[in-house]
């Protein structure tokens, strides 16, 4: 069972598991490299994105699922408009970030799995993020370091508030319904 007590089927490929649920062909993708290519983060990532898509191909799920790329993705969106068979690469890169929280395998970047759940439910809570829970996340993930001093003259100087804001209601809880939005 996966985080949201739905039943994971390891015998499903990768490739399947992602058009279920997104709808997106993997196996469109030729290998014109335009995604990687146009990437402004393909600096940092360990698999470019045409290699991701190439490793779901293969069907080299756990690769794919623990690595770097999908995670750095920003989902600026840049790789989906060049791509000449119009596969929804930000929508792939966000599904997979999906199954691999769901099957429980470690992120290939230290804290980003951490990251993304605190950010995803601030989101999901009050429409906006809020400082003093990065706070929670810095502890959790190993330290505050300088945050604290920093922090503390923010808040004197009225920058951070002491109770977050609201917005977004009843659309943007939607948005985290599954199959409705790209957040989940």
């Amino acid at each position: 069972m996966d985080l949201k007590g739905q039943a994971i089927n390891k015998d499903m490929s990768l490739q399947s598991e992602i058009f279920q649920m997104s709808g997106e062909k993997i196996q469109n993708c030729y290998q014109c490299q335009k995604c990687s290519a146009g990437c402004p983060l393909n600096f940092a990532m360990d698999i470019l994105p045409n290699q991701v898509f190439r490793h779901i191909q293969y069907g080299h799920r756990d690769k794919v699922l623990t690595s770097k790329t999908i995670w750095l993705c920003a989902s600026c969106h840049t790789c989906s408009t060049r791509c000449p068979n119009s596969i929804d690469i930000a929508k792939v890169m966000d599904t997979l970030r999906e199954i691999s929280t769901r099957s429980g395998l470690a992120a290939g970047e230290k804290n980003i799995s951490l990251f993304h759940k605190f950010f995803l439910g601030l989101i999901k809570i009050t429409g906006r993020t809020w400082e003093p829970v990065f706070a929670i996340y810095k502890m959790k993930a190993g330290g505050l370091g300088g945050m604290i001093g920093f922090g503390l003259k923010q808040f004197f100087k009225g920058k951070i508030p002491i109770f977050p804001t609201f917005k977004g209601g009843k659309e943007l809880k939607r948005l985290f319904e599954p199959g409705k939005g790209a957040a989940r």
